[in-house]
């Protein structure tokens, strides 16, 4: 059984993870104006971040059409693959999902099976390394997608942003509400569990630090923290910094550099974190 695994790249992996596990990645695009960007081959995260804050048109988000998926399809299947996973971000922020389904549809010579991960950034992608180990241990199509029912409803990610303005310019946010957002200097804080996406505020910037070390004790004891953020490395390790105050015990995690297609509709400044929180034992 050669079951072969795709997604999308909004996973948020770093590319020597994906070249080991041997992962295909369909690129989302970046567009600005009439000028777009495959997400991760055309542009780089670093130029994202420093054009985004000046661009003369606020970048938009797509998904590319159900030929790339088809092909990415085909070319496995000629590869070898008798069976394919693909696991995308939630159908609540992308309509990769629904392409990656009508792609499927498609293809004749193998099952393509389509996985919501009901997550965003390495929310999917945790779910995705997940089905790479279950790959290898011999686990069925099955198997695995009975695992990440269960897998992701231990996967929290919760950040706060540094500003309303990009959620404005993408059209998430009326005029109205960034204005008087601006105004108050509101921090929005948003947490997402089980393909539920919530939506708070804090009044500054260090009341927003005190919600994400709060939400975090709340969670201890976790197996698993990945700090992400969107070019503020320096903020992020700061973050981690206190959370390693809560739990002493975890490992030095990954910090990782969230899509510019997420990215162009949450701005720069944003930290936070992706956790797994630990597996339940037998008696629980």
């Amino acid at each position: 059984m050669n079951i072969r695994i795709v997604t999308d790249s909004t996973c948020d992996l770093p590319p020597e993870i994906l070249e080991r596990e041997n992962i295909t990645v369909i690129p989302l695009y970046i567009n600005f104006g009439e000028k777009s960007f495959r997400d991760g081959v055309d542009i780089s995260r670093k130029d994202f971040y420093e054009m985004l804050p000046d661009a003369p048109v606020h970048p938009t988000t797509s998904v590319p059409g159900i030929g790339v998926f088809v092909k990415a399809y085909q070319k496995l299947v000629t590869q070898g693959a008798d069976q394919i996973l693909s696991i995308h971000i939630s159908s609540q922020l992308s309509n990769a999902v629904n392409v990656a389904s009508l792609a499927a549809e498609a293809i004749e010579q193998v099952k393509v099976t389509v996985i919501d991960a009901c997550q965003l950034t390495v929310g999917t992608g945790l779910q995705v390394l997940e089905a790479a180990n279950a790959v290898r241990q011999g686990k069925t199509i099955q198997e695995i997608v009975h695992y990440l029912e269960m897998f992701r409803k231990r996967i929290g990610t919760f950040a706060a942003l540094d500003t309303l303005e990009f959620l404005r310019r993408s059209g998430r946010l009326s005029n109205f509400q960034a204005a008087l957002g601006s105004l108050l200097d509101l921090k929005p804080l948003l947490s997402m569990h089980n393909n539920v996406i919530n939506m708070e505020k804090a009044r500054t910037r260090q009341r927003a630090m005190n919600w994400l070390l709060k939400t975090f004790s709340t969670l201890t004891p976790v197996e698993q923290i990945i700090m992400v953020h969107t070019a503020a490395m320096d903020r992020a390790r700061a973050l981690w910094d206190q959370l390693k105050e809560i739990a002493p015990d975890i490992p030095e995690p990954l910090f990782l550099d969230v899509t510019p297609v997420l990215g162009s509709h949450l701005g720069p400044g944003v930290v936070g974190f992706t956790t797994v929180s630990a597996a339940p034992s037998i008696s629980d």
